[in-house]
């Protein structure tokens, strides 16, 4: 015999209804086992455990092309070569004008400044923004740019294979900026900086992004194991090495996980689009202000 409800018991909550990610009007109950986004049955591909997208489906099938551990062979000329090129070329220009000294140990700060280097009164007062970009090609020194031309090759490799040159392009030159302007707005006045390695920190948040977002497969989680390593031993060598700008360094990657998450976006197709182009938007707004900040501070303190 069926009891009457109690009325103090409240009605279990109407499950919601969601909508699938690639065709909006069609609505379903359905996650991708993979990704987790709403799929309707147009495009649900079986799995061996419940369903998955066709872009994971895609993505499970170019890992195991691939094989476990292998390299992707990276051909042609790419952006990746482009940028190593342009900061091995300009490190050649420091030799030329620096002299045999510049090879160990690096060029005098006055070759630098004369070559773009980063100098905060040169900008605020001499109006020179164009040194928060051209410093990203400059290198004090040949272990300088060794390793930076290492990093830029191992994670803009991926991140430019895998998100595409453009957006590559994209989190390198926005989170560079980013980096510049966090250097010039908190370091210290007289600094001379030089270096691409707050664009590679960039690059490199927005590879811990991207293998965070697929963590569930095995080679993303070596990457992260990897990625913390780097992160730990960069902040150690901060510590014990003055001479490094941590502060390019902590802003690139901040800026480099912001522009991770903008260059994949999420929801759909239009969802995505929009996300990417307030993010990066975003980080720029942010590098403006922030040279806008120290540039009216410091003409204050000269009296300009």
């Amino acid at each position: 015999m069926d009891q009457p409800a109690d009325p103090r018991i409240p009605p279990p909550p109407v499950p919601a209804v969601e909508v699938c990610y690639r065709h909006p009007t069609e609505q379903t109950r359905v996650h991708c086992a993979r990704c987790g986004r709403p799929i309707c049955p147009s495009c649900m591909v079986p799995a061996p455990v419940g369903h998955q997208c066709p872009e994971c489906v895609a993505e499970a099938r170019k890992e195991f092309q691939q094989g476990p551990g292998r390299r992707v062979a990276v051909r042609g000329i790419t952006a990746t070569k482009v940028l190593l090129a342009a900061i091995v070329g300009m490190f050649v220009v420091e030799l030329v004008t620096a002299g045999p000294r510049t090879f160990g140990q690096g060029a005098t700060g006055q070759n630098l400044l004369d070559l773009g280097a980063l100098y905060p009164p040169a900008i605020a007062i001499g109006g020179q923004y164009w040194r928060l970009f051209t410093a990203m090609f400059l290198h004090a020194g040949l272990f300088h740019v060794l390793f930076n031309a290492w990093a830029l090759w191992i994670f803009g490799t991926v991140i430019e294979r895998d998100l595409g040159t453009p957006r590559f392009l994209l989190i390198y030159f926005v989170t560079g900026f980013v980096a510049s302007a966090t250097s010039y707005a908190f370091g210290p006045l007289t600094m001379v900086g030089v270096g691409a390695s707050g664009a590679i920190f960039g690059v490199f948040g927005a590879f811990v992004v991207y293998n965070y977002r697929r963590r569930h497969l095995a080679m993303a989680a070596q990457n992260l194991r990897f990625a913390m390593t780097l992160i730990l031993i960069n902040a150690l060598l901060a510590f014990a090495w003055g001479a490094i700008d941590w502060r390019a360094h902590l802003g690139g990657l901040v800026a480099g996980v912001v522009a991770g998450l903008a260059a994949e976006g999420f929801g759909n197709r239009s969802q995505r689009t929009l996300v990417a182009v307030l993010g990066f938007a975003g980080l720029i707004a942010v590098g403006v202000a922030l040279v806008a900040w120290r540039t009216a501070e410091i003409r204050s303190l000269v009296g300009v």
